[in-house]
């Protein structure tokens, strides 16, 4: 595949509970991948446990700052798990939709969790605790405003149905989000019993999300690897720098092949 570069420049939208970091990149090979094709690519840098309205601000001035220093007219987000409802929030309620051209959102929550439902209900000082010790980490790691009490809640069923119906798709931009699945709990070490806890509340997942949460838009369908491992909600992002083979419509593509692919056919559609 030649080098195409796209009209606009790229913004990767990390999700929840970690940080963009040169030395410990979220997306791994990712940007630079992107980069030799030609590409701008820009991270976003928001939070990692900021609440969505919060996230969605510092992304909107992070859109505007890309736009400034590159002088083109607009973006294309790229977002992964939570990244894509910060991402959402941006655009239709912070009014961004005029400087998006697209958003691919990859493994994000659209239509919540069962299984993060079913958590909730759990006493309040585990889930005190949980969120206390998450904030905590954050903080240290550089988060400014974390509150990952909030951020458990934005990621059930209710609190997704009214997300939807106050973020409604903005017209102009182009919406599409893809879905991924881990073969068996053993295929991930750190997702292990996330994966086995959400297969018997919802079925096939990618240790946090199953394929119908996750739709939105232009749906491209669901990956999955070769081998029995599958793909995990960490290998979306290449987290382990290893090239992974994924199974699409009979064709084998690595992890950053799939990127590429992406990338290509938003340039193709003039975006």
């Amino acid at each position: 595949m030649s080098k195409i570069p796209l009209r606009y420049p790229i913004i990767l939208v990390h999700g929840f509970g970690y940080r963009d970091d040169k030395r410990f990149g979220y997306w791994g090979r990712i940007p630079q991948t992107l980069e030799q094709m030609g590409c701008q690519v820009f991270l976003s840098g928001q939070d990692g446990a900021g609440d969505i309205p919060h996230n969605g601000q510092f992304l909107r001035e992070r859109i505007d700052w890309v736009i400034a220093r590159t002088g083109a007219e607009k973006v294309n987000l790229i977002a992964h798990s939570k990244g894509g409802l910060d991402s959402r929030y941006a655009i239709s309620v912070l009014g961004a939709g005029e400087k998006v051209a697209s958003l691919t959102t990859l493994a994000t929550p659209h239509h919540g969790s069962k299984t993060m439902d079913k958590l909730m209900n759990l006493p309040k000082p585990i889930l005190g605790l949980a969120s206390g010790f998450t904030n905590l980490c954050m903080r240290l790691l550089g988060d400014q405003n974390p509150r990952a009490g909030q951020v458990f809640w934005d990621f059930t069923t209710p609190y997704a149905r009214k997300f939807n119906k106050n973020c409604p798709d903005c017209p102009g931009v182009y919406y599409q989000s893809y879905a991924f699945i881990m073969a068996k709990p053993g295929s991930d070490l750190f997702l292990w019993l996330p994966n086995r806890v959400v297969r018997k509340q919802e079925g096939e997942n990618d240790g946090l999300l199953p394929p119908e949460s996750v739709k939105w838009g232009n749906f491209r369908g669901i990956y999955r690897a070769l081998d029995n491992r599958g793909v995990s909600h960490l290998d979306e992002t290449d987290f382990r720098r290893k090239p992974l083979m994924l199974y699409r419509e009979g064709q084998a593509v690595d992890i950053l092949e799939f990127y590429r692919e992406m990338v290509w056919q938003l340039g193709e559609m003039g975006f």
